[in-house]
């Protein structure tokens, strides 16, 4: 026995570990994408009144995973005169970098692969490069449509990911931490400890900044993943589906279960920042009486339904809200976001430097 935990403290025993948790993390992921494409489908029809995919499998559950089959076996077309190398790369960046980000995500008490003191520049980092995969695939396209495509989806997301960010620092001023970890466990106790409403009862005054920070947030993380009413570099009345126009088979699902795993990236961030990740929003003595397992699966219970519940909110929007034309996302951005979010770190430093100290 001996033997077999000094075997998990060697560096062999560590990778594979690691290894184990990224597969399960990664599988997860998957698994879950499949099902919530498939909820995306079926909120948007509702909302218009029809029935969407409903044939394959009971109740069209199976739809998903038809249309991966159909994908993959479908044969791979690189256009003439594109830059093979980079046009076959471009996918692969982002789907990659879309799963890395993951790698700092904390699902329940001490369910992350990497608990980073840096975590949310890491996710910063990560967020940043994802532009790169988006303009290699406009560019090798050897096409003008697909390459204006990327310049607008990297202009979009290059100038919402500045809000985002200062959005971001008013979460870390309350909190004085940037391990996601960290943040989640200072909103435990009760809902009232959630840092949309300012982060407990001492804070209560910064509801009025921390609640327009969550909407600002949530339509950032909108714009920043393409969806709509902010999908212009894909809107398919202008430019021809965008950047991946000359994409087909796996290519074109990489993008897509990239785009995807950002968008449900975004859900975690918005649960994890403002809505006290696996935290219940009442408090939990009792939960000192469990087994450490049971207690982490309780919350990844409430973090599973909390990224759900803004999933579903990323659907209705998708269904309900017009496509914005391009001055107005930029106008949004530049204009509107970026003063607000810099007022606000302004107030929420000031409330921590002349605030009550708690």
């Amino acid at each position: 026995m001996e033997g077999a935990t000094n075997f998990w403290a060697t560096p062999g025993g560590w990778t594979l570990i690691t290894v184990g948790q990224i597969l399960a993390v990664t599988v997860w992921i998957l698994l879950s994408l499949a099902f919530l494409l498939l909820a995306d489908r079926k909120i948007w029809a509702g909302v218009q009144m029809r029935k969407g995919p409903n044939v394959v499998g009971p109740f069209g559950l199976l739809q998903s995973f038809a249309d991966f089959f159909k994908f993959v076996l479908k044969e791979v077309v690189v256009p003439d005169g594109a830059d093979k190398a980079v046009f076959l790369m471009a996918p692969l960046i982002s789907f990659i970098l879309a799963f890395v980000a993951w790698a700092v995500v904390p699902l329940a008490p001490g369910w992350v692969i990497a608990d980073l003191n840096v975590g949310v520049l890491y996710l910063l980092a990560i967020s940043s490069l994802g532009v790169y995969g988006i303009i290699m695939g406009g560019w090798a396209s050897n096409s003008k449509y697909p390459f204006l495509g990327s310049l607008r989806s990297a202009a979009q997301m290059v100038s919402y990911e500045v809000s985002i960010g200062f959005v971001i620092i008013t979460v870390i001023l309350l909190s004085g931490t940037m391990n996601l970890q960290k943040i989640v466990e200072a909103q435990a106790g009760g809902f009232w400890n959630w840092y949309f409403l300012g982060g407990g009862l001492a804070n209560l005054p910064m509801i009025f900044v921390m609640l327009p920070m969550t909407v600002i947030f949530f339509i950032s993380a909108l714009a920043e993943t393409n969806r709509p009413p902010f999908d212009l570099p894909e809107a398919e009345s202008e430019l021809v589906a965008g950047y991946q126009v000359e994409y087909s088979s796996t290519p074109y699902l990489l993008f897509m279960i990239g785009e995807y795993a950002n968008i449900v990236l975004m859900c975690a961030m918005i649960t994890i920042l403002f809505f006290g990740g696996w935290q219940a929003p009442f408090p939990t003595p009792f939960l000192a009486d469990w087994a450490p397992t049971a207690a982490s699966f309780f919350g990844f219970m409430w973090f599973f339904l909390k990224t759900i519940f803004f999933f579903c909110m990323f659907a209705m929007v998708k269904a309900i809200v017009p496509r914005y034309r391009y001055d107005q996302l930029m106008r949004l951005g530049w204009k509107v976001f970026l003063p607000i979010s810099l007022v606000a770190v302004a107030l929420v430093s000031a409330w921590r430097v002349f605030g009550p100290r708690v």
